[in-house]
């Protein structure tokens, strides 16, 4: 299980859209979608230290949880399959067939649906006991590869971008804004940045999901979590459509709604409300995710 031992490149791109033009703000998106075809976006990096752990602890492959279209667990048995190590999902809800859940198959995942109530109590204390003695050769990941290792591996991330600040003509930038769903991702960027810069993070899910919690766990300040869940996970309306599309079309990068695309409209909300001077210069990390998509018609 060591193929996560080097870590794909990400490329740092401007952002060029009128109403960033306007408000006379800079974005740059640091391209995590490009990474890899199948393992992308901040999976990737989410996926390292876990890795690490299983190997030390004597573990042949990775059992996990997540959703029906979890990107998570897409990326998961498709490192599975490319690297060849078992993994087991263990999912939310009740079985169906969708074309995420399809790719986990033919990737020679595990499946096993724990229903609504099952996945509800995934952060009680004794939750992997049972999955433990089922799966004794499995290292358990928290969903969405989240906790301490999962923030470690994201660190990288902030050296990436730094790495390519010339190319923009870039000296320097004045924050981080990323969609944050369990709070992973934006933890790992706090703790590289040991308050150089702060990370803004557009909250995908409401207050109830516990992503305050979880990223107090891991770091103390240098962050700020913004609501843009739109009413809650999932949730998605037209304004958020149309936004998706207006993008695509001007700039040709591709988002979803569940994430990326709902960071991205709070950011435009941010930056017409006048939260950032003229001259800002942002970083925004496109997440992946891109697979998601298939979960709605229109894509």
């Amino acid at each position: 299980m060591g193929p996560f031992d080097w870590l794909p490149h990400a490329p740092l791109e401007p952002l060029n859209l009128d109403w960033l033009a306007q408000a006379q703000v800079e974005v740059a998106v640091l391209r995590l979608d490009r990474i890899d075809p199948l393992i992308t976006g901040n999976k990737w990096f989410k996926l390292t230290e876990h890795l690490a752990q299983a190997r030390e602890a004597g573990a042949t492959g990775i059992i996990s949880l997540g959703g029906a279209y979890s990107n998570h667990l897409h990326a998961l048995a498709a490192a599975g399959k490319r690297f060849g190590f078992p993994t087991v999902g263990l999912l939310r809800g009740h079985r169906q067939q969708n074309p995420t859940v399809l790719d986990l198959q033919t990737f020679g995942m595990q499946l096993h649906w724990l229903g609504y109530g099952g996945y509800r109590a995934r952060n009680e204390p004794d939750f992997w006991l049972p999955w433990q003695t089922l799966y004794p050769y499995l290292h358990p990941v928290p969903e969405g590869g989240g906790g301490l290792a999962g923030a470690l591996g994201c660190r990288p991330m902030v050296d990436q971008a730094r790495a390519q600040l010339d190319g923009l003509g870039w000296r320097d930038y004045d924050g981080w804004w990323l969609a944050a769903g369990t709070g992973t991702t934006l933890a790992g960027l706090v703790l590289a940045e040991a308050g150089a810069h702060p990370v803004y993070g557009a909250l995908a899910v409401p207050d109830d999901h516990g992503v305050a919690q979880s990223v107090r766990e891991v770091v103390q300040g240098g962050y700020e979590l913004i609501d843009a869940s739109r009413g809650g996970f999932a949730k998605v309306d037209p304004v958020l459509l149309a936004f998706i599309d207006a993008t695509e079309q001007a700039c040709g990068l591709p988002l979803e709604p569940l994430y990326t695309g709902k960071a991205l409209l709070a950011l435009k909300g941010q930056v017409e409300a006048g939260r950032f001077a003229p001259g800002t210069r942002l970083i925004f990390i496109h997440t992946g995710g891109l697979q998601g998509r298939r979960g709605f018609a229109r894509n």
